[in-house]
This record gives structure tokens, C-alpha cells and sequence, in this order.
């Protein structure tokens, strides 16, 4: 009789296919799609009264799923529970286990920090047993999360708007960009000024820019146009003089591998990803990829971490790589180990690629625009990493005139070093000045071009970004690598900030329930004590504190702030201001406000319910409608589709779903078009009158070559195989009950959780 096969579950099909391509016929590896038992979606789903006993049951729209694995795993003589190696996945297991009625010498947990053949096997030889501190540790932030959101939210429904949600993180974060907000309104702008003194040596092709810098060594602030016009009188008919000329060779380091934080940062900064499409992308990146002559690989390790650690496989990979591709001058001659930050958990190894010899270039043609460049910045970063000290010739030059002193600073790159693979970016620009010098000595006379003072106004703190807002969580211990994507995505969501550009600003409706949280409910938006729980989450994890006392501290302070807010808010409700836009109502001339609907931001009459009045949000776009010139306005379907028309609607019927440009076709002169979509697009003509035009089939911003579109056919050909497609299948189906049980579910308990 045949041995039975080893059943292995992971939670995605994507993962499924790579790991069951490594382990070989003895294995079936299935996916679990996720979370198949949770906390009721209809009631709170804790028993407070009893230790905060969780009432778990399976998710409704899985049931064909889970009854399916049941007898899988009844078949199989070993069920290796395989999910992803963090809290939450440790308690997918631990669910799994219960849910499969699996006993402990049946299921066995293995984690793979990243998915190559070699850590997959090894894994599978050495499981371990589940750990019990990491699940109860997740259980205590679930429960939190639940707690705070089911009994917490209902008050927000009585004292402000139906629907609303508070949540532990997201209140926190909230309050973060409105405090910013506050801090700018509040911000009194302070007068000072620059002055320059664009000098040269007397000879052509001589002058550069010195700043003004003080007076000797000492450094003197001009604060009025007063103390800039004492300095220019002083210093017009003096005699400039080259006081000090400081050459040196100066190093810059390269920054350190990425953690969760630092990659979603860098792709925010970098390629305008927000951070839970960073996060989407990346666990495509480390599930698998089909790759030319590899087949299906994890292309990078673990994407939730916030270590630092590097393997030593990783480094001696590093060094050789190096050595062999830029030479011996690259590497730094040891290898280069960073430390972790302090309460890190350092659960996993820093980002990076699985095997450094699959560098961008190779694997460009098997990933699609958005893996490859995520994958580019995870792979220049960690090769960048390792790699020698840039080194910059530095020249700082000093001038005096009649006893005040001009500064000038000039580097230039002498050796790439790191440079060569990978620069980090910056979220500012500097303003100072980086103009080349001449070849300058100690007590060379300069002559005196001109003077240029500028006023200058000291600037309010910016507003957040998406990057900027993640790292301040981070530096402030709020929430965990796996927290940072949804917190924003659901503050975004939920109406409490909006983007207006790159930049993240609350609007009245989060700024009055910031407001009402820090009033009445102090502990849950105090960045502090947000900290202290997260700490108290991770002494659960290392089985240093028992998770029901620790929900126990939190609940007893939390309900008598609940009590106390009702009794305080008793007969009040809060009115949240509208928001004016620029347009006035055509009925009744009053100016109209923004309001939000099913179908995103609209415009409506103040007036309501006597004046019904309402509008889309007009976004001009650039560019001239094609056909009779007109505005072209970009507009969004009732299912959500955004599309481009012209501003006389059928009058003129001019509509696409390809994006206006601000250029204009060189034969014709009618606006170019491009496709909507990220990355590099190529523009287009549409006009079919035009010797440039494109037909529709052919607008494309990438064209593949012969070579290319039969390796795309190969692939598509491999995909279809019976497997992929019941797993498909399956994915469809859990999508779509998924689907279904939201619609059905009270809208009061969808907002509810967090």
C-alpha cells in the first residue's frame, strides 16, 4: 500500500505552487487562503466577564474550504502548518490546528524566512511545535483591537456620525497628522535673511557663491533687513580676501539593508507606491515568481521584519558577488554588520534577495513593471550595502571682508563606491549651496561681483507623508511592522485624512474626533502609552507576561473612560464643519460644500434638505478635448471606474480611458494621450487624421520582442494546468463569498472593526 502524502498548508496559492515544486510527490501543499476562524463579525466575540475568553468560529464563506482540508489532513500522516513565519501567522496555525481537530504528534509548524529549495527542505527536517506565546500574544492584540473598536465605536455613531470607527493604532496615527495640522496653523512665521557674495579671481570663467556666515568664527544670524544692509555696507568697498582653503577626502557610508519600515518609505519616496501596495508586490516577490530556467522562486526573504541581521550565506553571497562583478576596491574588505535598533523584536533577517546573483536585469523580463522595480530598490539596497564607502573630495573654502567671514563648500565624487548600485533617497531638498570652486589659496585677493540678500521666512513643520508618517510611527513605538499599511490605508479609508498631493491632511471629521478622544478617552490616543502596550505585547510574546492580565490593566482603566465619557457627553453631539469648495449652487446661489458618498466626493447645496442640489468635483486635466477643443475633465463611474470627457458631455461626446497629457502631438498639434497605469507610459496620437496616429490596439508603452512574446506564451501555457486552475477556483469562490458576506454583514459592526 502507498504511503500517504504530507500534507503542507500555506496560506496563498502562489506560495503553494513554489513550495510543492521543491519538496516533490511526497508532499501535497494547499493553501488556506488566509484566516479560516476569526471573531464574529455580528457581535463582540469576548467574554470579558470570563477572562476575555475569545469566541472563535469559522469564517462563514469558507466552509467548503475547511471541510476539504479536514480530509485532506485526515489522509495525510503528517500536517506541516507552514504559514508565515510573524505573530499572525503563528496563529493562522494555531487555528488550523484546532479547526483540523489536529493532535500534537500529527501537526508540525515550519516557517521559511524565505522560500528557496534549500531553507524549504530544511524546514520540512526540522519542525518545531507550536508556539504558544506568539499566538497569545496575537490573540491579545485581536482582542484589544476588538475591544476598543466594538464598544468605543457605538459612542462615535450617538456623539458624531453613524458608521464611524475608532481603532487602538489608528486613533493614534490620526491624532499624529491633526497635531501636525495644529502645529501649522499655529506656527508664526519668523523673518531672517540670506546674503551671498558671488565673487571671482579676477580670471574668466572664475565665480562661484559664498554665503555669509558671520563674523570670525562665530556664526551671526540676520533676522531684518536692518542688520543685512549694516553687512553690505561694511563689506562693498572691502577687500575680500580667501582666509582658509580645507581639502580632505570625506566618506559616506551606505544605509542599511531594508526593514519593513525603510522599504515602504523608500518605495513611497522613490516610486510613489503607498505602503500596502509595497507590501502587495513584495509578498508576490517572496511567495514566487516564475522565473526563466529557474522555474518558481522567492525572490526576496520575509517582508515583515525589523531586524537589521544579516546571514552569514548572505554575506560570503555578497563579497563574491562584489569582488567578481566591480572589483576588489568595492568591498569594504569585512563584511558590513548592522545593528538592530533597541525593542526590535528581530524575529526574521533584514529584506533582501534570496540569491543575489538574480539581479534585476536578469529577472526583468519574468516580472511585471511593479516587481521589478520594488525588487531593483530591495536588491541595490542590499548589494549597496555591503559595498565600499563612497568618497567625496571636499573643499571648504573661507573669505573675509572687513571682519565678517563668507563660506563656500564644494564635494565631488572621487570614488562611487556604494554609490555605484544604489542612492538612498530624500524626503526634502536642501537648500544649500553646491556650486564647483576654482583652484583657491590662503590669502588670495577675490573681487566683488555682487551682493544678493534674500528674505526668507522660517517654514511650519511639513505635513506628514506616507513615509515620513511610518517613520514617525516607528521612531514612536506605534504599532509593528505588519500595522504600518493597514493603519494609513484605513485612516485613508475611513475619511479621517485625506492625500492632497504626496502630503497626508485630516479633515474636520478627524480632526473632531481627535479632538473628542483626546478629551475623553486620554490613554487610547497618548502616543506613550500606545508604546507601553505594544511593549506589553511583546513581553507576552516572549512568554514574559500572561496575555488575560494584560487585557485585564488595559480594560479596567479603558470601560471607566467609556463611563465617564457617556455621562459627560450625555444630550451632546458634535457637528462635524462642512468643508467649502469654490462653487456656488445654481439653484440658490449658496456656496457649496464637500460632502462623500458611495461613490467617492461630491459637491452639495448647504441647504439640504430645502435645496437638493448636488455636483461631481470637477478635476481638469491638461491638454484640449481632441474633437472640439473644450476642457477635458476626468470623471468616475458609478462602479468606480475613473475615465476622461469632454466638458460639454454628448454635446460634443468626446470619452477615453486613456489619460490626457499636458503635450501636444508635433504634426497636428492635438493633445497626446498615455495609458493609465503606473511605471514609464509612452504617450500617443488619437487623432485619426494625423499622420501619427495610433490605433487602439496598438497603444501600448512597452512592445515585446518576438523572443519576449514567445517566452510570454510559454508561460501563460504552463500556467493552465489542472492544479492552477482548482486553485483558482477556490480563489474565486473565497473572493466572492468573502464579497457576499460584507454586503450582508450590518454596516454598523463592518465599521466597528478595526
Amino acid at each position: 500500500m502507498a504511503r500517504a502524502k504530507d500534507l503542507v498548508i500555506v496560506e496563498s496559492p502562489a506560495k503553494a505552487k513554489t513550495i510543492e515544486k521543491y519538496l516533490g510527490s511526497g508532499y501535497k501543499v494547499t493553501a488556506s487562503m488566509g484566516h479560516l476562524r476569526d471573531l464574529p463579525k455580528s457581535k463582540m466575540g469576548v467574554d470579558i466577564e470570563h477572562g476575555f475568553e475569545p469566541q472563535y468560529i469559522p469564517v462563514r464563506d469558507k466552509k467548503e474550504l475547511i471541510n476539504e482540508l479536514k480530509k485532506e489532513a485526515k489522509d495525510a500522516s503528517t500536517v506541516y502548518l507552514a504559514t508565515d513565519p510573524d505573530r499572525e501567522g503563528e496563529a493562522i496555525s494555531w487555528h488550523l490546528k484546532e479547526l483540523l481537530e489536529l493532535d500534537d504528534s500529527k501537526a508540525k509548524r515550519v516557517t521559511f524566512n524565505e522560500i528557496t529549495k534549500r531553507v524549504v527542505t530544511e524546514s520540512i527536517r526540522n519542525p518545531r511545535s507550536i508556539d504558544q506565546d506568539l499566538v497569545d500574544a496575537q490573540q491579545a492584540r485581536r482582542i484589544l483591537d476588538r475591544i476598543v473598536g466594538y464598544e468605543l465605536s457605538p459612542l462615535l455613531w450617538r456623539k458624531v456620525k453613524k458608521g464611524l470607527s475608532a481603532g487602538r493604532v489608528q486613533s493614534v496615527a490620526t491624532r499624529m497628522v491633526s497635531d501636525r495640522e495644529d502645529e501649522i496653523t499655529s506656527f508664526v512665521p519668523q523673518e531672517y535673511w540670506l546674503l551671498d557674495a558671488r565673487l571671482n579671481c579676477g580670471e574668466a570663467d572664475s565665480s562661484f557663491t559664498a554665503r555669509f556666515h558671520g563674523r570670525g568664527e562665530k556664526k551671526q544670524e540676520l533676522h531684518s533687513e536692518q542688520e543685512v544692509d549694516k553687512v553690505i555696507k561694511a563689506v562693498e568697498g572691502a577687500d575680500f580676501t580667501v582666509s582658509s582653503v580645507k581639502r580632505a577626502d570625506k566618506q559616506k557610508a551606505p544605509a542599511p539593508p531594508f526593514i519593513t519600515s525603510t522599504l515602504q518609505q523608500e518605495a513611497s519616496r522613490r516610486l510613489g507606491m503607498t505602503p500596502r501596495r509595497t507590501m502587495s508586490i513584495a509578498q508576490q516577490l517572496y511567495e514566487g515568481v516564475e522565473i526563466t530556467g529557474h522555474g518558481s522562486i522567492g525572490l526576496i526573504t520575509y517582508m515583515r521584519t525589523d531586524s537589521l541581521r544579516l546571514s552569514e550565506e548572505a554575506l560570503s553571497a555578497a563579497r563574491a558577488y562584489i569582488t567578481e562583478h566591480y572589483g576588489d576596491a568595492y568591498y569594504p574588505g569585512k563584511p558590513r554588520r548592522y545593528k538592530t535598533k533597541a525593542g526590535a523584536q528581530d524575529a526574521h533577517e533584514a529584506i533582501r534577495p534570496t540569491d543575489i546573483a538574480l539581479s534585476p536585469e536578469v529577472v526583468r523580463k519574468d516580472l511585471t513593471q511593479e516587481q521589478y522595480r520594488l525588487y531593483r530598490l530591495i536588491w541595490g539596497r542590499f548589494t549597496a550595502c555591503q559595498m565600499a564607502n563612497a568618497v567625496y573630495d571636499n573643499v571648504a573654502v573661507e573669505v573675509e571682508a572687513a571682519g565678517y567671514s563668507f563660506r563656500a563648500n564644494y564635494s565631488e565624487l572621487k570614488f562611487k563606491g556604494y554609490t555605484a548600485v544604489y542612492e538612498e533617497a530624500k524626503d526634502e531638498e536642501s537648500n544649500e549651496l553646491a556650486n564647483p570652486l576654482p583652484s583657491l589659496t590662503e590669502g588670495q585677493r577675490l573681487f566683488l561681483e555682487k551682493l544678493l540678500p534674500e528674505q526668507q521666512f522660517t517654514q511650519p513643520p511639513a505635513r506628514y507623508t506616507e513615509a515620513t508618517l511610518i517613520r514617525a510611527m516607528e521612531e514612536k513605538g506605534i504599532g509593528r511592522p505588519s500595522t504600518y499599511a493597514p493603519t494609513i490605508s484605513a485612516i485613508t479609508a475611513r475619511d479621517y485624512v485625506i492625500k492632497e498631493g504626496k502630503y497626508l491632511k485630516p479633515t474636520p471629521l478627524g480632526q473632531v474626533v481627535t479632538g473628542l478622544m483626546k478629551e475623553h478617552f486620554a490613554d487610547i490616543v497618548d502616543l506613550k502609552f500606545t508604546n507601553q502596550m505594544e511593549s506589553e505585547l511583546d513581553e507576552i510574546e516572549h512568554g514574559k507576561a500572561e496575555w488575560r492580565s494584560v487585557l485585564s490593566g488595559f480594560y479596567g482603566s479603558f470601560s471607566k473612560e467609556l463611563k465617564e465619557a457617556e455621562q459627560a457627553m450625555d444630550g451632546v453631539r458634535l457637528k462635524v464643519p462642512d468643508v467649502l469648495s469654490d462653487e456656488f449652487c445654481e439653484v440658490c446661489g449658496r456656496q457649496m460644500v464637500i460632502k462623500k458618498g458611495r461613490f467617492g466626493h461630491f459637491l452639495a447645496c448647504p441647504g439640504f434638505p430645502e435645496c437638493t442640489f448636488t455636483k461631481p468635483i470637477v478635476i481638469e486635466m491638461p491638454g484640449k478635448c481632441p474633437k472640439c477643443g473644450g476642457r477635458i475633465l476626468k470623471r468616475t463611474s458609478k462602479k468606480g471606474y475613473v475615465f476622461y470627457a469632454c466638458e460639454r458631455g454628448t454635446d460634443c461626446g468626446f470619452i477615453t480611458w486613456d489619460v490626457p497629457t499636458k503635450d501636444f502631438c508635433p504634426a497636428c498639434g492635438k493633445t497626446l494621450f498615455k495609458h493609465s497605469g503606473r511605471g514609464p507610459l509612452k504617450s500617443f496620437c488619437i487623432n485619426e487624421a494625423c499622420p501619427n496616429f495610433v490605433p487602439e490596439d496598438k497603444r501600448v508603452y512597452k512592445r515585446k520582442t518576438p523572443e519576449e512574446k514567445a517566452a510570454a506564451e510559454a508561460k501563460r501555457a504552463g500556467k493552465k494546468t489542472a492544479g492552477t486552475k482548482k486553485a483558482a477556483g477556490k480563489s474565486a469562490a473565497a473572493k466572492s463569498g468573502a464579497k457576499s458576506t460584507a454586503k450582508k454583514a450590518p454596516a454598523k459592526k463592518k465599521a466597528a472593526e478595526e
